[in-house]
């Protein structure tokens, strides 16, 4: 009963609104991006350390998050289904991104990346739709959530969930960091003062120290790994919150929440028969 409340909840929030720099106003009827292209590349200007954290300049916590997985490993008996309704048209359901590539490919898997905040009121309208997509993909298929940080308001939340990851905390808080920001507002929302220790004590609630949690949230490692993320974010043409990349090639577009993952199958498949 608690779940159906939550995702009843979140389905009120502003469903095809997209959030990036300055969230799209209530009323919005596409999910499409608002901030423009040269601002995330501002914010995302390569330099030596956003290309490629060092695995021995960066603390050991964060570059095992780095190999690992942003997700938990998709259950490996999900059949492989054929998409359902009709294939996806260039430049109406989705873009082809120039010289895309993977973010983290990994044992030859199909990649699909959420670009996403946790404070952006459109990527916690999705969350429920996404998450139950997610629940149902197939073996050679991984889910990487990428954070992105379009302002103060964000940044910590970026830090944190590479902080969670490092600690193998991921698939226990990235629920609920949405419902804390969003349902309950026991967590800094847009529009307030960002509050970083509150987000790691938030954190220490699933074990964690808060003050080591906090420098964690601070360290190189992080750091790299969001200037990494705004990187890639802005290569790929990602101008709005939650954007979905199948395999670095394709960016998602799609009228609502469920015509995105739609199209994200169609692309999965296509991917698939290519290898």
């Amino acid at each position: 009963m608690k779940t159906r409340l939550v995702v009843m909840m979140l389905a009120l929030l502003p469903l095809f609104a997209a959030c990036s720099g300055e969230t799209t106003a209530p009323g919005a009827t596409a999910p499409a991006a608002q901030t423009p292209a040269a601002d995330v590349a501002e914010s995302a200007t390569p330099d030596a350390t956003a290309a490629a954290p060092s695995d021995t300049a960066a603390p050991a916590p964060a570059a095992a998050a780095e190999a690992g997985s942003d997700a938990p490993a998709a259950p490996n008996n999900n059949p492989v289904l054929p998409p359902v309704g009709p294939e996806p048209v260039e430049g109406v359901d989705y873009e082809v991104v120039a010289n895309g590539k993977p973010y983290a490919p990994l044992d030859g898997k199909i990649e699909v990346v959420e670009v996403f905040g946790y404070i952006c009121p459109a990527c916690a309208a999705f969350q429920p739709s996404v998450a139950a997509w997610h629940d149902k993909l197939p073996a050679d298929v991984r889910m990487t959530y990428v954070p992105v940080a379009f302002g103060p308001e964000w940044e910590p939340y970026a830090k944190a969930f590479y902080a969670a990851q490092a600690k193998g905390l991921v698939d226990k808080t990235h629920n609920e960091v949405f419902k804390a920001i969003h349902l309950s507002n026991s967590l800094p929302r847009e529009g307030q003062k960002p509050d970083p220790a509150k987000v790691a004590q938030f954190y220490a609630g699933y074990g964690v120290d808060a003050n080591e949690f906090l420098g964690l949230m601070n360290s190189f490692g992080v750091n790299a790994q969001i200037k990494r993320g705004m990187q890639f974010a802005a290569q790929s043409g990602v101008t709005g919150t939650p954007t979905i990349l199948v395999d670095g090639k394709y960016r998602v577009l799609g009228k609502s929440w469920e015509d995105k993952l739609r199209i994200t199958d169609h692309l999965i498949a296509r991917e698939r028969a290519g290898r």
